[in-house]
């Protein structure tokens, strides 16, 4: 190499007129152009924060009117690993709508498989299809309601939802709590519906569930 000529990385020879200018110049385009000579950039994560939410549980107002003999009822679903409530209409005669009709009208709601705008909103449900409720058998305290199976037996986040779908319906529940039984001979326990059922319903099996006296 001629002493008038150096060599620079990248590739670069500059002739030696005392052009320091030039020089760094080229040191500067061999940096904006590291990929180019074979030096790999270091990957440096970035906490941007949470992602936004896809799933805000709300649904669009219904704009439809309800049917003549129909009634409105509030139900609690599945969202985001809470339960949300969601209104429903369901057509009734309200001269025979006794209690034991009206949990089997919020039981068809529960298990029905909800909406392309529900499921949109990230709203599901976890009440099994073939779960059955009947009235009380002798001995039961008033007001008691026997599932087809052992309320302890459902998944979690299911018993929340007839829990609380029921207890605060104003022909069945107390506003708080309920009465349930299973199909076997175990004597029917007071299940609650609170704050925390409804903000961590997978992990409340019990419910806050009394043992009657």
């Amino acid at each position: 190499m001629k002493r008038s000529e150096r060599a620079y990385g990248c590739g670069l020879r500059l002739r030696r007129p005392g052009r320091a200018v030039a020089v760094l110049a080229a040191v500067a385009a061999c940096a904006a152009l590291a990929s180019g000579c074979g030096i790999r950039s270091t990957s440096v994560p970035v906490d941007a924060g949470a992602a936004p939410s896809r799933m805000p549980c709300r649904t669009a107002s219904a704009g439809a009117t309800a049917p003549a003999e129909s009634v409105s009822v509030r139900i609690y679903l599945v969202c985001a690993s809470q339960l949300v409530t969601v209104e429903r209409t369901v057509e009734v005669d309200e001269s025979r709508f006794d209690a034991l009709r009206t949990a089997q009208a919020l039981l068809n709601e529960l298990q029905r498989e909800p909406d392309a705008d529900e499921r949109r909103a990230g709203i599901s449900t976890d009440v099994p299809v073939a779960l059955r409720v009947a009235d009380a058998r002798k001995g039961d305290p008033e007001g008691t309601l026997r599932l087809s199976e052992q309320p302890d037996d459902l998944p979690a986040e299911a018993l929340a939802q007839v829990v609380c779908s029921y207890a605060e319906s104003e022909s069945i529940g107390s506003g708080a709590s309920v009465l349930l039984g299973g199909p076997g001979n175990y004597a029917p326990r007071g299940y609650l519906c609170t704050t925390e059922t409804k903000s961590r319903p997978g992990e409340v099996p019990t419910l806050g569930a009394v043992e009657l006296s």
